[in-house]
């Protein structure tokens, strides 16, 4: 009887990288790399490769709104709220995985709310704050998504030169672009464009997040960004920098994106995390 050889599990390569820009005068962007099971966690690097066999991985960013320096501070609150809570709601692999996943995403979303509303509600100095959040979470051959706001999570499938947005912009120009009722170049130079319809903390009453899952393919790429990214960036050129080999250039992928994004445009703070499964 022939023994059968297990194939290795995919690999993950990430970086991520985040930009002041231009016009700003801080930086109210966080990003997050996160290792772990329903016992430990780790924070990750900004650029590592690492086995998908024992540990699930997350991966998030964050852009924060409000007076002063709240938003800076609903962003890191978020990424800290993910490091501590999610190992916590890890759901075990049986059962439908996807169900479970999605029930932990929307719980996660719910507390980081909660706590957000709280803190603003508490001191005067950061009433009022909030944040967008798009997290990537990889277990069991899938990427698992949740999304709030108007960062995105992108797919560049192995195969194919199109990168697909899966996460939908919680706005009025987000709306019209699904609708078809304006294009990418007038929803990137729409007065209202920046405008949320949804967010974590401030007064949204509504915190529920767009879900979903994707199959995970060695080759595939996953972008996760805030709104300074694509502002930048047409989805050609996304496409373009993320299949550059950034080794050459003696930088990360994630950088790449940023530095020509900043050279674009720069309006905004711009942050990207890249992830490969190699």
């Amino acid at each position: 009887m022939k023994s059968v050889t297990k194939k290795p599990a995919p690999l993950l390569r990430w970086s991520g990288c985040t930009d002041i820009g231009k016009v700003r005068k801080n930086n109210e962007d966080s990003f997050l790399g996160l290792c772990f099971d329903a016992r430990e966690a780790h924070r990750l690097g900004k650029l590592g490769e690492a086995s998908t066999m024992e540990y699930s991985f997350a991966f998030a960013v964050c852009d924060g709104m409000g007076g002063a320096k709240a938003g800076e501070y609903a962003s890191n609150i978020a990424v800290e709220k993910i490091t501590r809570l999610l190992p916590r709601f890890n759901p075990p692999p049986s059962g439908d995985p996807e169900k479970s996943h999605t029930e932990t995403l929307a719980e996660l979303f719910f507390q980081i709310h909660r706590a957000l509303v709280y803190l603003g509600g508490s001191y005067d100095e950061i009433e009022g704050m909030q944040t967008t959040m798009s997290l990537a979470w990889f277990a069991h051959g899938w990427m698992y998504f949740g999304h709030i706001g108007d960062s995105r999570i992108y797919h560049l499938p192995r195969r194919s030169d199109e990168i697909k947005q899966l996460t939908s912009d919680d706005t009025f120009v987000g709306w019209l672009l699904r609708n078809g009722q304006i294009n990418e170049y007038e929803a990137r130079t729409h007065p209202r464009r920046n405008v949320l319809q949804r967010a974590l903390g401030g007064q949204n009453q509504f915190v529920t997040p767009h879900t979903g899952a994707v199959k995970c393919e060695r080759g595939d790429f996953f972008l996760i960004c805030t709104d300074g990214l694509y502002e930048g960036l047409f989805d050609h050129a996304l496409v373009e920098l993320l299949r550059t080999d950034a080794k050459k250039f003696t930088t990360t992928t994630a950088a790449l994106l940023v530095d020509a994004s900043v050279q674009n445009s720069g309006r905004d703070n711009t942050t990207a995390v890249v992830v490969e499964i190699i």
